[in-house]
């Protein structure tokens, strides 16, 4: 249909994604951190969140459980730690035990909050839709904890500084990836093509 492209089939070829630790306390109440990529912003009023979740992962029982998550945002020289807590379970391992990672109970929602990790999010659950492998959560952001060394002079939170962790899936297996340089500033470098076709 388009000369130089090839179909690659249904796939979720969607990148960069961001790489996230999703926070949960379990039936016996013990913290636990689920790897996830299948996450991203879906409103601004309420601020929510949405995950994407295996329904047989430990973490799911955990969500529909206390309706509350956590979102963390790592740094790409936190990388290891985040590929750990996606290949390991939270059925048989404390993950943050064994990455020495430091859990305190939210302020505002029943999910712990990660010390080390430059950024946590917590989040009432809100919304839950049945898709297929995975359900989506949607977590209205009640808290926003940044750590203060990413703050830039005004107080303003300056998250490119923290180095974040893309994902990209590929059908060679997925990669992590760190971010590079600013494209452009937003709602400014497409004025160009809106003075365009102005009429004189």
């Amino acid at each position: 249909m388009f000369p130089g492209h090839k179909n690659m089939g249904a796939a979720t070829f969607l990148f960069p994604t961001p790489l996230v630790l999703c926070g949960t306390y379990d039936a016996n109440g013990r913290a636990n951190l689920a790897t996830l990529a299948w996450a991203g912003i879906c409103c601004s009023e309420p601020p929510a969140v949405q995950i994407s979740v295996r329904r047989e992962r430990h973490t799911y029982a955990a969500i529909i459980d206390r309706k509350a998550f956590t979102v963390c945002l790592p740094s790409s020289d936190q990388a290891v730690i985040a590929d750990f807590c996606g290949m390991a379970s939270g059925r048989n391992t404390d993950k943050l035990e064994r990455a020495s990672l430091t859990a305190k109970r939210g302020q505002f929602v029943d999910a712990p909050v990660v010390a080390e990790f430059p950024v946590c999010l917590e989040c009432r659950m809100i919304h839950r839709l049945e898709i297929g492998s995975h359900d989506l959560f949607v977590g209205e952001v009640l808290a926003s904890w940044v750590d203060e060394k990413y703050l830039d002079g005004t107080g303003a939170a300056d998250l490119l500084s923290m180095s974040p962790i893309a994902y990209g899936p590929s059908t060679g297996g997925g990669q992590y990836f760190t971010l590079g340089p600013s494209a452009g500033k937003s709602f400014e470098i497409g004025k160009s093509l809106i003075d365009a076709v102005k009429p004189r």
